[in-house]
């Protein structure tokens, strides 16, 4: 599946040298003013920072996908999304699931049905490329479960072909090994509506009545096998989806009611007004279509609001436009803080108190949150990663927004710093680590059901989240030694967690550069001296991958194959700034190293103060789903170059 990375094919390229700035330009200062002033003038008016936040080609095709099932079609829109995705296509006619990756079955299904629906000719060349490609890979049954039920729906497969997710799993006992508690947050969210639209097997108006026999191998209702065997426990599992199928017609119709009730009543508790339930496009479309499904009427207050959230991720340009997966406010606006206060907290004091003002009102407490299951005597706290959504705090927000919040040194925030704190030691797993929202989600072997083929179920404590975790207590408990505890069975955690070169996995960034620069800066908060073998192996580790122009870069590849860790065909901005930060914060500032990492981000600055980076950035889901945030290239490298500064004037 993977070539190498020499011959990959590849539309990420690196920063042109037209966009290089002026030899005079590489005066330190004036780079982190420019920066500074272009990041400032970003900010919105009521504090916050949101730069766009783009996933692959599977969501903006299931927008389209969505108008069809609906039987509403905006022709200009849909003529705009459909000029985005034939941008996106790679050369050998496939869709990624990031820029300049391997060709993905499950992505080029959906958009080569979205393209169809959207006028495309069969025949025309990127069609004929496209379609190819699926049947090279098996054809359209062989794509996942969740293009499988959007296929099913359309009437392109039998229901057959999808696993069986029957409502009443509403019903089942907390002790029944597969109960909603068990899973992720993004899984619940979308789960529930799909229950309700798998078990009334919904059928698309599809107005045009497209079709996409074409690009299945076997008639798709000849087709008989459309679940892998991959262990024996997902034959168990398996064998329970045809036990289930069985008795299905012996369900009671008041069982089957109070189910379809039970369903509804949960998502639309989370609904989450017009930022969505959830926060997540999947989520938000499952439950739009499933309200209309049960018969809710189209001007229904939920309905409508539902829709509005969802159109809400738009971009729309004047050529094309696509659909986010989420929005990003909060993440954005900490970081942002962060890279600022590092360039000049005084100059920029105005900017962050308008942050912290509004990210001061975003900070939840006494709300109804999933997380209350396991902890439910825990006082809120938390921040979620999006506008709202508080049924859903972010674990990984809450440290970052806390930490830059106590880095300030502002007045009048230390109340919402030891509230998010005390939330953030109450959320630590079992092994002394953190996941992303939930406390100790590690049933693994739920992995192996045939709705989980996409691996990414569970939420389990990881590094990358451990440490900024890590990072807030340590900083706190210089002067409150209540958070002392939690933070030793953290270091304990990510000291366990160090693979043997000396980095660390990066769960939600790309990929061991972020998870060890999210370590080093976590540990340089805490009394653990320098010399230290997690700095010390760590900062070799850094040194031993940093390319040839000074720079860093990481292949998304290496969540697939760990011989591309912390390699890339050409180094980033955004990464390379995460190795500098790291560096110095294991005590390299005046390496060598250091100094050709920060001339590689002076060389790469563009006029307007900010970088190009057109790479993605992180892992959704790693091996399924990536994102590219496109805030990362314009706070990050401001905050390397900004430390970089502040350690020379330290000597």
């Amino acid at each position: 599946m993977f070539t190498d990375a020499t011959n990959r094919i590849n539309n990420c390229h690196a920063p042109s040298s037209s966009a290089a700035i002026h030899s005079n330009a590489f005066n330190l200062n004036k780079a982190i003013e420019r920066a500074q002033n272009k990041l400032l003038s970003l900010q919105d008016e009521a504090g916050f920072w949101v730069f766009e936040l783009e996933a692959d080609c599977t969501i903006p095709s299931e927008y389209i996908l969505m108008m069809h099932y609906l039987g509403e079609i905006d022709v200009p829109l849909q003529a705009k999304i459909a000029n985005y995705l034939r941008s996106r296509q790679s050369e050998d006619g496939s869709y990624p699931l990031f820029t300049g990756g391997a060709g993905d079955i499950s992505c080029s299904v959906k958009a080569y049905y979205a393209l169809k629906m959207a006028g495309d000719a069969i025949d025309a060349p990127h069609m004929a490329r496209l379609r190819n490609y699926i049947l090279s890979q098996g054809g359209a049954a062989k794509a996942n479960v969740f293009t499988r039920i959007a296929l099913a729906m359309f009437e392109q497969l039998p229901w057959r072909g999808v696993p069986y997710i029957p409502v009443e799993i509403m019903l089942l006992p907390k002790w029944f090994p597969f109960h909603l508690d068990k899973v992720s947050y993004w899984s619940r969210t979308v789960m529930v509506p799909l229950f309700i639209l798998c078990t009334l097997k919904a059928v698309a108006k599809n107005p045009n009545k497209i079709s996409i026999l074409e690009i299945f191998v076997t008639h798709p209702d000849k087709e008989m096998h459309y679940f892998p065997e991959r262990t024996l426990l997902n034959k168990v599992f398996l064998g329970l989806d045809q036990l289930g199928r069985i008795t299905e017609p012996f369900i009671p119709k008041a069982v089957r009611n109070l189910a379809l009730k039970k369903a509804k009543d949960w998502f639309i508790e989370r609904l989450n007004g017009e930022d969505g339930l959830g926060g997540i496009s999947p989520a938000m479309m499952a439950a739009y279509e499933a309200m209309l499904l049960i018969g809710m009427p189209k001007d229904h207050e939920h309905v409508v609001m539902a829709r509005k959230a969802i159109d809400k991720l738009l971009v729309i340009n004047e050529h094309d436009a696509y659909c986010q997966p989420c929005l990003s406010p909060v993440w954005d606006t900490a970081l942002a803080a962060l890279a600022l206060q590092e360039a000049d907290k005084k100059i920029n004091a105005k900017s962050l108190g308008r942050a912290y003002d509004w990210l001061k009102s975003k900070q939840l407490s006494d709300e109804p949150g999933d997380w209350r299951i396991s902890k439910p005597n825990l006082a809120g706290g938390g921040w979620a990663f999006q506008f709202a959504n508080p049924h859903y705090p972010d674990v990984d927000d809450t440290a970052v927004v806390a930490f830059a919040m106590a880095d300030s040194n502002f007045v009048g925030l230390d109340e919402s710093i030891h509230r998010a704190t005390r939330w953030i030691v109450g959320m630590q797993s079992k092994n002394g680590g953190y996941g992303a929202f939930d406390v100790d989600n590690t049933c693994y072997y739920l992995n192996e059901i045939p709705f989980a083929d996409h691996g990414a179920l569970l939420d389990p404590p990881t590094s990358d989240v451990s440490a900024r975790c890590a990072m807030l207590m340590a900083r706190v408990a210089k002067d409150h030694d209540e958070y002392l505890p939690a933070l030793e069975r953290t270091i304990a955690y990510l000291r366990s967690e160090q693979e043997a070169d000396g980095s660390w996995f990066g769960r939600w960034g790309t990929n061991y550069i972020y998870g060890t620069w999210s370590v080093l800066l976590g540990l340089e908060q805490t009394q653990l001296p320098k010399t230290d073998p997690m700095y010390t192996k760590a900062a070799q580790w850094l040194k031993s991958v940093q390319r040839a122009d000074g720079g860093w870069g990481e292949d998304n590849y290496s969540y697939h194959d760990t011989d591309y860790r912390g390699q890339y065909r050409f180094s980033t901005a955004f990464q390379t700034a995460w190795a500098v930060l790291g560096l110095m914060a294991a005590g390299e500032a005046h390496s060598p190293e250091v100094k050709a990492g920060i001339d590689f981000i002076l060389r790469h600055q563009q006029a307007d103060g900010f970088w190009n980076d057109k790479c993605f950035t992180a892992p959704g889901f790693p091996k399924v789903f990536y994102l590219k945030y496109h805030g990362y290239d314009k706070f990050f490298p401001l905050w390397a170059l900004a430390r970089y500064r502040n350690e020379l004037n330290r000597k």
